[in-house]
């Protein structure tokens, strides 16, 4: 793999679970990290920076993404990582506000992040944009409709937004995982989890490891002409 030292990553939602694994990937391949994150409760003391972000405030996402192009003199990689999973129930029963904010952070945010880091990227004529979508996003899960609307708006943001820069040496990608044992769980029912682990062919979780391992190809030089795309990390689950 071409080298990705002193490349400058921002990982939202970095402080723990998936962010916190892409992260210290990312650093044991020589980048320098920046750990966003609403609540830095541990963050990790090889990051090159922590702050916390909410990304939900576009005018907060602009004056972070800005501080860290000064500080570092560019920004080569950016994973949208941030999210969550809301409540678990039918769709009859989500209130305005449940939905809204599950849409706030999982879609707008990344479109927030995005619409602040592209022209950064488009100044030095390269970039790497990995947006963390879910298989919920394809098939769409019950009892999650909010999460799955809104994993399905990131797949269908990152193919236009692939497109749009696809000639400014920027690639756009998402990666589409099944279910991952992390802090999420606490916000789901045990019978909503059995239920997401019998629909993967493996039989077991995605891991933390498999997740960084490839979000961390996905946003090197190796992956110079693949942008648009989603990859599954799905156990056999998916179907397209």
């Amino acid at each position: 793999m071409p080298t990705m030292v002193d490349q400058v990553a921002i990982v939202t939602g970095g402080a723990k679970g998936i962010g916190a694994g892409i992260a210290a990937e990312l650093i044991s391949r020589g980048c320098r990290v920046i750990i966003w994150d609403r609540q830095l409760v541990e963050a990790m003391p090889a990051a090159a920076a922590a702050h916390t972000v909410d990304i939900t405030k576009p005018e907060i996402v602009a004056a972070a993404v800005q501080d860290a192009a000064s500080a570092f003199g560019k920004i080569d990689i950016f994973i949208n990582n941030a999210g969550v999973n809301g409540p678990v129930k039918s769709v009859d029963n989500y209130s305005d506000t449940e939905w809204e904010q599950v849409l706030a952070v999982n879609l707008t945010g990344v479109f927030n992040c995005c619409r602040a880091v592209v022209p950064v990227m488009r100044q030095s004529g390269y970039g790497r944009i990995v947006n963390i979508a879910s298989i919920a996003g394809k098939e769409g899960m019950p009892g999650i409709a909010a999460y799955s609307a809104a994993k399905a708006g990131v797949i269908g943001f990152t193919k236009a937004l692939a497109r749009e820069v696809v000639t400014d040496g920027i690639t756009v990608n998402a990666l589409a995982p099944a279910i991952t044992e992390t802090d999420l769980f606490r916000e789901m029912t045990a019978e909503h989890i059995e239920s997401a682990r019998s629909r993967i062919p493996m039989g077991r979780f995605c891991t933390l490891e498999e997740i960084a391992a490839t979000a961390a190809w996905v946003a090197s030089p190796a992956c110079s002409f693949t942008t648009g795309s989603v990859f599954d990390l799905s156990g056999g689950r998916a179907s397209y």
